[in-house]
This record gives C-alpha cells, structure tokens and sequence, in this order.
C-alpha cells in the first residue's frame, strides 16, 4: 500500500463525522492522562553557567567540602540621603543594627565599615543559603525586612551580595511566566483574529496549542528533572507558541482554499490534511533534530535547552496533527463565518504576492543585488557588539542588589560584594595568597578557612574591579597565572567573576562547535527534500547570511533602543540555532511548491507560481512566530529580551526579504541548473497540479 493511500484513508478517518468525536475523545483521555502523570513534576534549578569540569566548577564543588558550606555572606550597604558623610550619630545607629542583622544571621554579624570617603559604612552578615535561588530569596526578602523596619532615620539601606544577586533573579521571575503566558496567548488571539477575520476560527487553534503549551511544561519538566537538565520554560513555551500556530495557519489556510473547491467540508479538511501534514512534518523534524544538536553544548543551560525543546516541539505536532483536524471537523464550514468559503467562489489572495513575484523574475540581478544590500546594511549593526553583561547590566528592571552594588562601588572597592575564592593545599596557603596580593587590582588575599581534616584551604581575594567587568575578568587570568604556578599549592580559582570567565569560554566553544552542526542537519534536510546539491547550497548560504545579518541588527536595536551595550552571553549561540531551524521551515515551505509547481511550468515560472501560492502564509506565520518571540521581552531578564529582539527581527527579515526577493531571484538566475544534479520529470496529464509521488505542498 502507498504512502499516498494511507495518508488518504488515515486523513479521511480523522476527519470522518464519527472517526473526528473518537479522535476528540481519545485526544482528551491521553491529555488528561499525561497531565495527570506529569502534572507535579518540576526542573531542577538553573544554576549552571559554566561548563561541568571548569575551574571555577572544580572551586564550587570543592567549597562544599568546608565547614558551614551553606553559609554565604550579604552585606547591606549604608549612606546618608542627602549624600553627606556620616556622622558618628550614624555610625552608632548603625552599631546598633547589629543584634537585628544577628537575630536573622547564621552567624555573628560585622561592622560597620566606614568607606574612606565616611559617605557610606558597610555591614557583613552570614546567612544559610537554600538548596536554589529561590529558597534564598525567601532568607533575604526576611533580612530585608528587619532592616526596613529598623534602618536608622536619614540612612539608606541596601541589602547586596552575591547571595542577593541570585535572590533577586529568583524574585523577578515569580509570576513572571504567568504574565509570559498570558502576553502570548493576547498576542497570538490579536494575529488569528486579524488573520482569520472570523469572532470564532481563532479560538480553534489557539485552544488546541495552549493546551499542547500546557501539556509540553509538565512533559519537559518531569524530562528536566529525570535528567538532571536545566533549561528556560519560557524559551519552550515561546516554541511550543510560535511552531504550533504556525503549523495551524497552514492547516487552515489550506482548508479554506479546499473548501472553495468542494460542498464537502470533511473531504475538504482530508484534502488540507494529507497536503500540509509532510510540510509540518518536514518543518517539525528540521527544528527538532537542530535542537537535540545543543546535547553537545558544554554550557549546562545551553545543553538542557535541547531535549525539553524538542519536546515540546513534538507536542506541538502531534497537538496540531491530531486534534487541530478532528475539531475542526466537528465544527464545520461555519467556523470561517461571516466569511465562509463557498465553491465557485475566485480567491482573490495571492494576487500581490504574484506581482512580486514576477516583478523579481523579470529583474533576477537587481532584485538580488537590492535584497543583498539591504542585508548588508543591517549586518553594519555587527561593528561595535560586544558578548558579555556585566552584573548590573543583566537585570531589565532595577534591583536593590544592583542598586546596591552601585553604591558600595562609588565608595568601597567593589569587588567586596563578590569576592575572588582560591582553594589551595593548606600547606602552600601563605605562598597562594602571597601570590595573590602581587596580581594588579587585588584589594587583599588571606587565608579565612580549612576542611575539618586540614587538608584544605580557602583564601579570599578582594578586587577593586567591578564583578563581570572586563578588567575584572582579565584579573581572574592573571590569577591564575599567578597561583597555579606555586609548587604544591594545586591552587584553583574561582567564584562569581570566575565562573562568568569560564561561562564566556564555553559559549564560544559550544556557538563554534553547534553552529555547523545546525547548518549540516539543515542541509541534509534540503539535500533529501529537494534531491539536489546547488539549491541546498546556495539556500544554505543565503540562510546563513539572513541569521548574521539578524544578530547584527537585532544588537545595534539594543544599543540604540534600549542602551544596551552588548549581548549577554548565551544570545549569540541560541539566536542562530532559533534563526536558521526556523528560516529553513519558510525555505521548505516555498522552495517545495516551487519544485512541485516547476514540474509543470519551468523552474521560474513555478517560482512565481509558489510565492504567489505561499507568500501570504509564510508571512503570516512569519509575523506570528516574530510577536511571540517578542514576548519574552516581558521577562526581567536582558538575556532573554535580547534573544527575542533578534529572533524576532530575523524571522521578518527571513520572510519579507529573503522568501520574497533574494531566493526568487536567485532561482530566475540560476534557472533549472539550481536542481543539479537532479532533473526536473514533467508530469503529463495533470489539471490539479499535484505530484504522483508525496510532495510537500503549502497554500
């Protein structure tokens, strides 16, 4: 039996009046049944920035060895608000703070230390941390309290520290996948409705991939924490939101231009089914197997991302697949009111995108020399990017640790708030810190602790640098340098600045090793779709230009709107992967038909044929997928509004120049020599324009 043939019968089935009520049902009990089962699961934190086996990792795991490893040090930060120096009234005041700070400490509390300038006075106090951030977050939204309540008229307080950095990530983040969801969901409703033009056919998909959205967080964290992986919810959702709709605006779309060829709406839906179904497939894979290429990242988040993504991703298939068209049955034609598609009735959609289409083919050479200068001008936006935020620049939104690490930095050294750790053998201890203290930038190094058998101990190092900076990065080097060589000593150095060092090696080790990894899956997907070696080629490069060129202005955006000065660190590497899986989806879209369309009328005319067939639906779902990426502008971190800002940008770029205008133009250049070294077979009598053979066909 043919491929074709069980599609057929099985499409038919599904769409059946009473095979589309069992496919319902049986869709609802496997949901509830999955939510049921997975419906307590939750990941593991998201602690690992740096890749497993890195020094600064080899430090935190050794730490953990000394006596009360769960105690960490917080500092609150005290100035005068009229900006004045503090008098000894409020140094005493101060003083007295101290029993408040102990009541909540697991230890003895210090200070206060008076800046050099007697404009702001430090408190240290010890606290147990919680197994994650959040628990940490509870400790110090505690802490923060008591000294509200009792700061000492005229001062300002601020609770900073690494500890309170880490606290505040946590706290920015509560409720803030909610509101996530809930953009999401508002932004998709607005597009279908204006897409659709029906008060009803929206709600259809939107139903369907919210709870495909809701099923796939409970999946991708029960496989998180049976894997031990550590991932952003929010990018999956965003996927699972973005590819769902997508692949709903092409089932749709194809259903209604059936339904104005037939009075049969479920023969219609079985038609649109069995047409895209390989498209979605094709498209669904092409991204998956480019996601699970992340399992060679080195960076835990990087490499945590792929399995729950693709996850996801499958369950927005199967969602889009399986229920979209059972319900779309049982509610019939009538779901498109007031603009119900009837037969006889000439689509008028198509027409603007056939004039480009044209236009472009008729001016192969100044079509592609304008699109290629448009790129090239976006792609200036490269000059001036820097890869790195420092700590204060990572928050969208203020913070207290933030703002408190601003004022202990104008008037301590600033690297008080996250100092440098150095394990070293007890025995070379002295010569370690010696070492230490000659290294350009240190404040002080000294001994503050051993393992209960002696055996270890760990030095303390205080920088004047600002943590994250890149002086202060380029000290942890020259650290490094400095101690390993201390005979003995088998010193290692790390901590926060530290970890940030080795977290900017791993992301240029993982974007240099994913990023070929990611062009080869996607060529072979082209290479077996399109049996050819120049136009998978040629696509590639083009796909591969659209995603630099996006990264470049989706940076200089960030400069000039939001003063942004450089990208944090994974944005790069996820930007690219998310970039060319996606841009290859609206390649395989268009360059499919164009094959399919070229059987019958030539290589350029059967690509004017397929961006007059496709344009309105790749653009569509082009500007879906770049909202929701938009989306994550919500969250407080700038990480993640970055990458929705690039994302975003390129997946327009992607479907308003580069399906428009360059890949048309290249193929009226390069004219049926782009399917070499395959053939084109034309097919004799066919009025339907439909292959013999399974063909991967979009409206």
């Amino acid at each position: 039996m043919s491929g074709s043939l069980v599609r057929s019968r099985f499409s038919d089935q599904l769409t059946s009046r009473g095979g589309a009520w069992i496919a319902l049902g049986v869709a609802v009990l496997v949901m509830v049944v999955l939510f049921g089962i997975f419906g307590g699961a939750q990941a593991p934190a998201r602690t690992g920035q740096a890749p497993v086996g890195s020094e600064s990792m080899q430090v935190s795991e050794l730490m953990e060895q000394f006596p009360n490893a769960d105690r960490q040090s917080v500092l609150v930060v005290a100035s005068r608000e009229d900006g004045a120096e503090l008098s000894d009234a409020d140094v005493e005041a101060l003083t007295g703070l101290l029993p408040v700070l102990d009541a909540q400490a697991a230890g003895e509390s210090s200070g206060p230390m008076v800046s050099e300038d007697g404009r702001a006075a430090v408190l240290v106090t010890p606290i147990t941390v919680g197994a994650d951030n959040t628990e940490t977050a509870e400790v110090i939204k505690e802490l923060r309290g008591e000294v509200s309540a009792n700061a000492p008229a005229g001062l300002v307080l601020h609770v900073t520290g690494g500890p309170a950095f880490g606290a505040d990530v946590a706290a920015a983040f509560e409720g803030a996948d909610f509101t996530l969801l809930l953009v999401t969901i508002l932004i998709v409703a607005i597009l279908l409705i204006v897409t659709y033009r029906s008060p009803v056919l929206w709600l259809l998909p939107l139903i369907v991939v919210a709870l495909a959205d809701g099923l796939a967080g409970r999946v991708t964290a029960a496989a998180g924490s049976f894997w031990n992986l550590e991932f952003d919810a929010g990018i999956v959702s965003v996927l699972v939101f973005g590819a769902g709709t997508n692949y709903a605006l092409l089932l749709i779309s194809r259903y209604r231009e059936e339904l104005q060829r037939t009075e049969d709406d479920r023969a219609a839906l079985s038609t649109a089914w069995r047409k895209t179904a390989p498209a979605i497939l094709a498209s669904n894979f092409t991204v998956v197997l480019a996601l699970l290429t992340l399992l060679f990242a080195t960076i835990p988040m990087t490499r945590g991302l792929g399995v729950p993504a693709a996850l996801g991703l499958l369950i927005a298939l199967a969602a889009v697949l399986f229920v979209l068209p059972p319900f779309l049955a049982v509610c019939g034609r009538r779901v498109f009111w007031p603009f119900i598609p009837r037969p006889g009735q000439e689509a008028s959609q198509g027409r603007a995108w056939r004039a480009v289409a044209t236009h472009v083919s008729e001016r192969p050479v100044v079509s592609l020399l304008a699109g290629l200068a448009l790129l090239t001008v976006m792609a200036t936006g490269l000059f001036g990017t820097s890869i790195g935020l420092d700590q204060l620049e990572k928050f969208r939104v203020q913070s207290e640790s933030a703002t408190g690490l601003e004022t202990l930095s104008a008037h301590f050294p600033p690297g008080e708030a996250q100092p440098i750790w150095i394990i070293t053998d007890s025995e070379a201890a002295g010569e370690v810190a010696a070492a230490a203290s000659e290294v350009e930038g240190v404040v002080r190094a000294h001994p503050v602790g051993t393992t209960d058998d002696g055996s270890l101990t760990k030095v303390m190092v205080t920088s004047e640098y600002s943590p994250g900076t890149e002086q202060s990065l380029a000290q942890i080097t020259s650290l490094r340098a400095a101690v390993h060589p201390v005979e003995g000593a088998d010193a290692l150095v790390g901590g926060a600045v530290a970890t940030e060092l080795d977290a900017r090696v791993g992301n240029e080790h993982d974007l240099l090793l994913i990023a070929p990894l990611v062009l080869a899956v996607s060529f072979l997907v082209l290479l077996f779709l399109l049996r050819s070696l120049v136009a998978p080629v040629l696509l590639l490069l083009v796909n591969l230009a659209s995603a630099v060129v996006a990264i470049g202005a989706g940076a200089w955006l960030s400069r000039v709107l939001f003063g942004q000065q450089a990208l944090d660190l994974q944005v790069p590497i996820l930007a690219f992967l998310f970039l060319v899986a996606l841009g290859i989806d609206y390649t395989i879209f268009l360059v499919h038909r164009a094959r399919t369309e070229a059987t019958r009328l030539g290589t350029r005319a059967g690509m004017v044929e397929a961006v007059a067939h496709t344009g309105s639906v790749i653009t569509s779902a082009g500007i879906v997928l770049a909202a929701v990426f938009a989306a994550l502008g919500v969250l407080p971190l700038v990480t993640l509004g970055q990458l929705g800002l690039i994302v975003g940008t390129g997946v327009l770029v992607d479907t308003l120049v580069v399906r428009t205008v360059i890949v048309p133009a290249i193929f009226g250049l390069a004219g049926d020599r782009i399917w070499w070294p395959g053939k084109l077979h034309a097919r004799q009598g066919e009025s339907t324009h439909e292959s013999r053979t399974p063909s991967i066909d979009v409206h």
